[in-house]
């Protein structure tokens, strides 16, 4: 990991014996970009195209916050918020991007914790409500989402109109 920042959260998970460490990085960081990457290729084995993402890419000019987390120094997980403005959202909207978690740590609280540590990030920043897209080929990000409270909406922005685009979101406390 190349961030010298102390980590944003380090979390014990009962089905980890190690802790899981949370860290801000540039959006360009190499280790962010090797996950999203694997996300991606992940993604296009799943929908059976180069390209599924229906909506428009995050980049380093639009991403607020990009998290990774690693056990003993070996990053596994990652995810990103996005302000939204404009008719893609309410007052106070940032949409996750990029969440992802290897798939050998897959069960580890990885995601969880970085979930959490984006919604901790977006309080911080007042924003208020959450959203996402996800698949229909992605039945465990589904299931991942509405165990963590996000609740299907309607589908927004570039999203709309899209068969294989599920929209979610959560109104943060």
């Amino acid at each position: 990991m190349t961030n010298s920042a102390p980590p944003v959260a380090d979390v014990k998970t009962p089905t980890e014996p190690h802790s899981i460490q949370i860290d801000r990085l540039p959006w360009g960081d190499p280790t962010g970009a090797q996950l999203r990457c694997e996300q991606r290729a992940e993604l296009a084995i799943r929908y059976g195209v180069d390209d599924p993402e229906p909506g428009v890419k995050p980049t380093a000019d639009d991403i607020a916050v990009f998290l990774v987390a690693s056990i003993d120094g070996k990053a596994i997980a990652c995810g990103a918020l996005r302000k939204l403005d404009g008719e893609a959202a309410e007052a106070g909207d940032a949409e996750i991007k990029r969440m992802f978690v290897r798939s050998p740590k897959r069960g580890s609280g990885a995601a969880t914790a970085v979930i959490r540590a984006l919604e901790d990030e977006a309080r911080s920043r007042g924003w208020m409500r959450l959203v996402l897209e996800t698949g229909t080929a992605q039945p465990d990000a589904i299931r991942f989402y509405e165990r963590e409270g996000y609740e299907r909406i309607e589908n927004f922005g570039h999203y709309r109109g899209h068969a294989t685009s599920l929209c979610f979101g959560r109104t943060l406390a």
